[in-house]
């Protein structure tokens, strides 16, 4: 078993992609820390981590509270020992035009999607780099692929990104840091439900797109599976991913059918 007492870190942990990956991920005997917001919906995901006969620890984490991520990477760290893989699972989708979103919506987008991922991805680097090595992935959507309806501050947040890891591989190559993007199209988990509107309030309803996509489970056997194998970037969902493809070589259709498809 390729992660058998490796020490995993996944954030946003307690429902959607992050759950399914803690469990693939004890199924396959990684020791756990889950961390969110949520207490209550990790407390399960730990009990059902639990049930493989692994070690699971819950960690409550505001990835916008980084004034306190040094103390909380440094308790881990100490009662761990190591983290040999960070996965970046924490965020915040929208549902919202350009022109009626105001600055602090994206903002805070912003700050959830992009910087609290960094704030923890630098804050935990150095203990990777000290001990030999690590891995360190980030969920970004195929939105961090091309822009699309509804979605201005979301899309920016995964472009951005896909710049800072793709650099974060290339100046850690020697220090032995692997790093995966990776880029879900529709998975069927709640995203949409918390996703931030014009007010900043939850959309509360489920994209019909979202609710056809694959299972969160089938995403999150290919993720690990992916950072197992060590990928550089992974592609993940069904026939809405040709829309990277079309984007990337048959552009004029692509904005044409950006006008066109219901974004939600």
């Amino acid at each position: 078993m390729f992660f058998k007492e490796k020490v995993v870190w996944i954030t946003g942990a307690s429902s959607g992609i992050g759950k399914a990956l803690a469990i693939e991920f004890a199924k396959q005997g990684a020791d756990l820390i889950i961390s969110s917001n949520n207490l209550e919906d990790l407390n399960f995901v730990q009990k059902e981590c639990l049930g493989y006969g692994v070690e699971c620890m819950v960690q409550y984490l505001d990835v916008t509270d980084m004034d306190k991520m040094q103390t909380i990477v440094e308790n881990l760290v100490s009662q761990f020992g190591k983290i040999d893989v960070l996965v970046n699972n924490a965020g915040i989708s929208q549902r919202s035009l350009v022109e009626e979103t105001p600055l602090e919506v994206d903002r805070k987008i912003m700050e959830i999607d992009y910087f609290g991922t960094i704030a923890l991805t630098k804050t935990v680097l150095p203990y990777m780099i000290k001990n030999g090595g690590g891995y360190i992935a980030a969920t970004s959507s195929i939105s961090g692929k091309f822009g699309f309806p509804l979605r201005s501050a979301y899309s920016a947040a995964k472009h951005a990104l896909h710049g800072f890891f793709e650099t974060l591989r290339a100046e850690t190559y020697k220090q032995n840091i692997k790093v995966l993007i990776a880029f879900p199209g529709r998975i069927k988990t709640d995203i949409s439900l918390h996703a931030l509107t014009k007010d900043g309030t939850a959309h509360g309803k489920m994209d019909e797109g979202q609710n056809t996509g694959i299972t969160a489970e089938k995403c999150a056997k290919q993720y690990v599976n992916a950072i197992r194998k060590d990928k550089k970037e992974i592609l993940i969902g069904a026939s809405e991913l040709l829309m990277v493809y079309i984007h990337k070589f048959l552009p004029k259709l692509f904005y044409k059918l950006a006008r066109k498809i219901n974004p939600t």
